[in-house]
């Protein structure tokens, strides 16, 4: 046949079989041996949180959480949503060494949060505790520590409402750009703040927990998810009468924009809900927002989002002063990868062959990225946080382009995934 085409079709013709031949280039860095990241990525970690540990040394109350302007270390302190992360951090530190001295280190920064079983002044308490205590009990039989679990979960269902059915993430307070009053505003972080919940009922033998976990994850599917698989950031309810009234944003670019840590707790969050039920809702949920994630046209070779898919495009409009001469590049979000890695690690357990191809491979890419000079602490350009280009609050101007402590947690928490996954 190729005889009866020219001279020129003949050259297209082999052009096309020669390049369908080729590798892509993702797949070809993948070939890459990924166990090397996890050992590097550790080891690159070891001096960073000695450093960090020798920082803080004996004060309990101020928890790491990133890096002032000046570069010195940034602490919140036991009522804030991040203090877990850092002795989850240490937990993640002793499994993959063994090395006593972390788990020491572990057990102190995980017992300093005690306390925060009774905060119920807003969610993020499945974040402080089961993320610390959490991690504690899966290498220690303290009995105490369930306890603190099943408190903590206690104070979790103080803010849930039959009427609206989801739990409040935050107190009444007013919209981005004081546009309205948020009354009864959840967020799709509090997704991940359900695993405390199912963890309580598995437990206690109670199922009022799981009952408002499933509550919850309902009207997040409901109300959070547009039709294409994006999600809002912020849903505000009538408190009395359970009606949506106003779908926003806090941290992302626009109300109708996609956040992208938001969309990556979202993976996260209905992963990991249905893992605790295998209802196919929330699967199918999880797998759309993963695809979202994954097939957006702005989503960056590397796998790194910039911290929101739709910062600076027209027909997106922020409730807050953007100066695009500020931003002539989008930051990226090294959390929100690190977040998607590790439930798309887990989500690839629960689907067919090709969507477990396509997630694997993508959760491998990021941490091929994260674990790169361009992102990971490996010259110690600060000397206490592994990875660095992570976007907290770009809308107030806080925290852009910064390391975070929860940005750490996830990736390490992957590469753990990852490891479990390889020795298989």
């Amino acid at each position: 046949m190729l005889k009866s085409l020219s001279p020129v079709l003949c050259m297209v013709f082999c052009l096309i079989a020669s390049f369908a031949c080729q590798p892509k280039a993702n797949e070809e860095k993948t070939e890459k041996p990924v166990k090397d990241i996890v050992a590097h990525s550790f080891q690159t970690a070891v001096p960073l949180y000695q450093n960090l540990l020798s920082e803080t040394g004996d004060d309990f109350e101020n928890y790491p959480h990133s890096l002032q302007a000046d570069g010195s270390l940034k602490y919140l302190q036991i009522d804030e949503w991040t203090g877990g992360f850092w002795p989850g951090i240490l937990w993640n530190m002793y499994a993959y060494t063994q090395d006593e001295s972390w788990k020491k280190a572990a057990l102190e920064w995980t017992h300093s949060l005690e306390s925060n079983q009774f905060n119920t002044s807003h969610h993020d308490i499945g974040f402080m505790m089961y993320c610390s205590y959490g991690k504690a009990k899966q290498f220690e039989d303290n009995p105490g520590y369930q306890q603190i679990l099943v408190t903590s979960a206690q104070s979790l269902v103080k803010r849930y409402s039959p009427k609206v059915g989801s739990i409040q993430s935050w107190n009444q307070r007013k919209s981005k750009g004081d546009f309205n009053t948020w009354a009864f505003p959840v967020i799709m972080d509090n997704m991940m703040n359900l695993e405390l919940l199912f963890y309580a009922s598995s437990v206690t033998g109670d199922s009022i927990y799981r009952h408002v976990a499933i509550q919850h994850a309902e009207q997040t599917m409901k109300n959070h998810i547009r039709e294409d698989y994006s999600t809002f950031h912020v849903v505000n309810y009538d408190p009395e009468s359970g009606k949506v009234l106003h779908r926003q944003t806090l941290q992302g670019f626009s109300d109708a924009s996609t956040w992208a840590r938001g969309q990556a707790w979202g993976i996260y969050g209905f992963t990991t809900t249905f893992r605790e039920t295998k209802d196919p809702r929330f699967l199918e949920a999880a797998m759309g927002l993963a695809d979202y994630f994954l097939d957006h046209p702005n989503l960056p070779d590397d796998y790194i989002p910039y911290w929101d898919f739709n910062a600076g495009e027209p027909g997106y409009f922020p409730d807050w002063e953007y100066d695009a001469k500020v931003y002539p590049k989008q930051p990226r979000d090294a959390s929100a990868a690190a977040i998607a890695a590790s439930a798309l690690l887990e989500l690839s357990g629960f689907v067919g062959e090709e969507k477990q191809k396509k997630y694997d491979q993508a959760a491998k890419e990021m941490l091929l990225s994260l674990s790169s000079d361009q992102y990971l602490n490996t010259d110690q350009e600060n000397p206490y946080f592994l990875l660095k280009h992570s976007t907290g609050n770009l809308p107030s101007k806080n925290e852009v382009d910064v390391p975070l402590i929860y940005a750490d947690y996830y990736f390490l928490e992957a590469l753990l995934r990852l490891k479990e996954i390889q020795s298989k």
